[in-house]
């Protein structure tokens, strides 16, 4: 969709939009709104968006209202990729909004009710949508098992323990080994005990059908309260880690010192970044949102400080991971987001994430249907529910706390972890899985040894294999 070039855009709508004032006088529905072509309406919403934004982040409530309502016309949650993904962020700036009022926020919000099984439902259609899961899978578990050869006793600690389709495969791969499987362990972490139950279930039956000693210790906990001592490491087991997607979670513990450092600072960079992103020349919204806004947005000089890596900004992740040190393991396999949603400033948050959910929302255009439920359901439960906790949220409640891989690297070798390149079968593996997904916009990339997995151009997770320096 975002491909196609447009012959009706002489000159980029948004300089027009830009010139036209956002006020009621120009009466409701906007019927004129209606009129526009397709990427003349997702300028016009990525403009909206960024000015609501900007109304947002400096107080002025009544204009911030008059773009919601504009935005209301055009973004729809079954419409094209540019209106569906609108919607979770118009959703999420209201959100922000209604946070001034904490009374109000938690009146709308006290009847909600989140079901640990449609918690459940919608991870397993992200894992059956999506192929990166299962791509960090193939290439975890392959490293897991060249690290473990000739070992008798294993054990695996899963970060995020959820989806028994890796630990399935790895049991049946180890099964299979020449010199006969190890006696497994895998402790499982998660919040959820029911998840766990499950987990335990589906591979106990999968190791006795292959006749493998096995034990499974769930450990009910969030990542930030677990008790290292917990994870009942035991010397004569070769011990490999398991971290998807969890480790940003982290970074939400020390983030109250930053953002009372300077509140000032922040605001006007809001302003700064609006108006470089209103004088982006360009024609479609493809070009917009694939492209790096190379006159238009560019990450500011302190950007790329937003979640700097002194021991005051990520004391926890620190400590968590020089505990994980102190354990000793052969091997640590860390899957991640590859974006920067951790800015300081809500402008910056906000145009990052456009670009990275802009390219998750088109996985979704290409590949299934817009009248599918189940897209609805990921869309809504999962990516708005991701959206609005990086818009709407500050302080310890915003977790969604992604970052690239370059500082995950800087962080690891910070902690005395050495990175190991992902093996060559596994990287096969991976491919061969990507191409049978009958959808060449999935790509993969070899970063350091490491593995960046793309739409089209743009990175979306990374796998890196780690050991321990001593």
């Amino acid at each position: 969709m975002f491909q196609e070039e447009s012959s009706s855009v002489t000159s980029s709508p948004l300089q027009v939009f830009s010139m036209m004032s956002l006020s009621p006088n120009l009466g409701s529905p906007y019927p004129w709104l209606r009129e526009l072509k397709s990427e003349e309406r997702g300028l016009y919403l990525i403009h909206l968006l960024l000015t609501c934004a900007n109304h947002v982040a400096t107080g002025s409530l009544e204009n911030a209202n008059i773009a919601l309502e504009q935005i209301s016309q055009l973004a729809s949650p079954d419409g094209d990729t540019m209106q569906r993904m609108a919607a979770y962020f118009t959703e999420a700036l209201a959100d922000r909004i209604l946070k001034a009022w904490p009374g109000l926020h938690k009146a709308l919000n006290s009847t909600r009710i989140s079901l640990v099984s449609e918690e459940i439902l919608v991870r397993k259609l992200f894992f059956e949508m999506f192929p990166f899961l299962k791509v960090a899978f193939v290439l975890t578990n392959q490293a897991i098992i060249e690290a473990m050869e000739g070992e008798k006793m294993v054990h695996i600690i899963d970060l995020n323990a959820a989806e028994p389709a890796q630990w399935i495969a790895l049991i049946q791969a180890l099964s299979a080994r020449p010199e006969g499987p190890p006696h497994l362990r895998i402790t499982g972490i998660n919040q959820q005990k029911e998840v766990l139950d499950q987990l335990a279930h589906r591979l106990t039956e999968e190791a006795e059908k292959l006749d493998i000693p096995f034990q499974f210790n769930p450990i009910v906990s969030k990542l930030e309260n677990l008790d290292i001592e917990k994870l009942r490491v035991k010397t004569g087991e070769a011990l490999a880690i398991s971290s998807v997607l969890q480790l940003h979670t982290l970074l939400a513990s020390d983030d109250e010192l930053l953002r009372k450092k300077s509140p000032l600072a922040s605001k006007n960079l809001n302003g700064i970044q609006l108006q470089r992103a209103l004088q982006m020349n360009q024609s479609t919204l493809g070009e917009l949102l694939e492209k790096d806004m190379v006159n238009g947005y560019s990450p500011s000089p302190d950007s790329t400080s937003s979640s700097p890596l002194s021991s005051s900004a990520s004391a926890k992740v620190d400590s968590f991971l020089n505990a994980l040190w102190g354990l000793s393991p052969k091997l640590m396999v860390v899957t991640e987001q590859d974006s920067n949603h951790n800015g300081s400033t809500l402008m910056e948050r906000l145009l990052e994430s456009l670009y990275s959910y802009a390219a998750l929302f088109d996985c979704l255009e290409s590949t299934v249907s817009r009248a599918s439920l189940e897209r609805l359901k990921v869309e809504k439960m999962l990516f708005g529910e991701e959206i609005k906790n990086i818009i709407a949220c500050e302080g310890a409640e915003r977790k969604e706390r992604h970052e690239k891989l370059d500082k995950w690297i800087q962080r690891l070798d910070l902690a005395s972890f050495g990175n190991v390149p992902l093996s060559y079968y596994g990287m096969l593996q991976a491919r061969r899985l990507l191409q049978g997904y009958n959808c060449d916009g999935y790509k993969m990339k070899e970063e350091n040894g490491c593995v960046v997995i793309c739409w089209q151009d743009r990175p979306l997770f990374s796998v890196s294999a780690w050991r321990c320096r001593k």
